[in-house]
């Protein structure tokens, strides 16, 4: 497998599919320093030399107290790159490591999410690009699913709720195999938080209950996005899209189980609702 054209494959195609780059657009790329953001933020210079859309990158990294290590790397990487970087302090992340620390994710990205929006607003950017994977699409669906009651996962393209911000992530086809193999390749200096060696998680649980599957059938994920995208919603449990049931006696017909456009548009609408809400992951 050719790992860069794989990776500038799927974004392009991510970004194709749901419009999320348009003409004059000015993106902040939030790169922590792992290898997810970072080869994100590679495929979209790559992808600007043969775009017909004229946009410009900034990259941005919200310091919160808990890199492993210095992210200086990080900073010499961007600038060999020509890439103009902001490294953003957090006091009040930091306050919170001081006060509360064993605080949770859902409270960290809160406070993310703040500072995320505070610096894009300080670089003059309309778009901000996050590095949530085709693997974090599917963890989120699945931890939605089985612990919260909802169908719901991450949208692809969304809105800041104050509706400053259009928010993308590009690299919802490509799979964490691809960035890691990518990061390797380039020599990409991690700088891991100290997040992603926590264990005993749900997010590892479910992320080793995946890996576990793909050693039987290596396409789970590609059939997890799949499903993402052909809903069926008549044949679900929401009231809001069933239809009118069929007569007694009646054999089911496949064709009438499916949904019209209308009701397709609006199953869309509320799942895309319903991923906004999510406590980890979306913004």
């Amino acid at each position: 497998m050719d790992t860069r054209k794989t990776l500038l494959r799927k974004t392009g195609k991510a970004i194709a599919d749901f419009d999320m780059i348009r003409d004059g657009d000015r993106i902040a790329v939030g790169v922590s320093g792992g290898k997810d953001s970072l080869a994100l933020l590679d495929a979209l210079l790559l992808l600007r030399r043969r775009s017909p859309v004229r946009f410009s990158l900034r990259a941005f990294t919200i310091e919160q107290g808990k890199f492993v290590r210095p992210v200086e790397p990080v900073g010499d990487l961007l600038s060999e790159r020509g890439v103009e970087w902001t490294y953003y302090v957090d006091e009040p992340s930091l306050k919170l490591l001081e006060d509360q620390p064993g605080h949770g994710c859902d409270t960290c990205s809160r406070f993310r999410r703040r500072a995320v929006y505070d610096v894009a607003s300080k670089l003059d950017c309309n778009v901000i690009a996050l590095g949530h994977t085709a693997d974090d699409l599917c963890e989120a669906l699945l931890r939605n699913a089985l612990f919260t009651g909802r169908l719901s996962a991450l949208p692809p393209v969304t809105s800041s709720r104050s509706g400053d911000f259009r928010l993308i992530r590009p690299l919802v086809y490509v799979s964490e195999d691809v960035t890691r193999a990518y990061a390797e390749e380039s020599g990409i200096p991690i700088t891991p938080c100290v997040c992603s060696h926590k264990t005993g998680t749900v997010r590892e649980k479910l992320r080793a209950f995946l890996a576990d599957l793909r050693q039987d059938n290596p396409h789970v994920l590609e059939n997890l996005l799949a499903a993402m995208g052909r809903i069926d919603a008549e044949r679900l449990l929401d009231k809001r899209f069933l239809g009118d049931p069929p007569a007694t006696g009646a054999p089911e017909n496949d064709a009438t189980m499916l949904l019209s456009p209308e009701k397709l548009a609006r199953a869309a609408v509320a799942i895309d609702s319903a991923s906004c809400q999510d406590v980890d992951y979306a913004w």
